[in-house]
């Protein structure tokens, strides 16, 4: 589908990686056409809570202009942070089948 738009996302998702993740979403924004936007997170093995409030930050935006959000290829110790905060109230998680 080509109204979707793809984050992809480092081993270390924290604050020293905001600029690129702000960046990245607001290229989203900018196309009309984009109704779901998903975090690629198959890369990521490390995630603090400034990568937690990137994440409920870029939701509030997306819900403002009306984009589903969801999180693909979760695994170990990311999963289990995302779990633990609760995000699955906020995005779609994407499970491999």
């Amino acid at each position: 589908m080509a109204n979707i738009f793809y984050i992809s996302l480092p081993e270390r998702f924290d604050f020293y990686h905001h600029k690129k993740f702000t960046s990245d979403y607001q290229k989203a924004f900018l196309e009309e056409d984009i109704k779901h936007l998903v975090l690629d997170f198959s890369r990521v093995l490390y995630i603090d809570s400034s990568a937690l409030g990137m994440m409920v930050l870029l939701h509030r935006k997306a819900l403002e202009r009306q984009i589903s959000t969801a999180i693909r290829g979760l695994h170990g110790q990311a999963e289990e942070i995302i779990t633990i905060a609760n995000m699955g109230r906020l995005y779609l998680v994407e499970r491999d089948v």
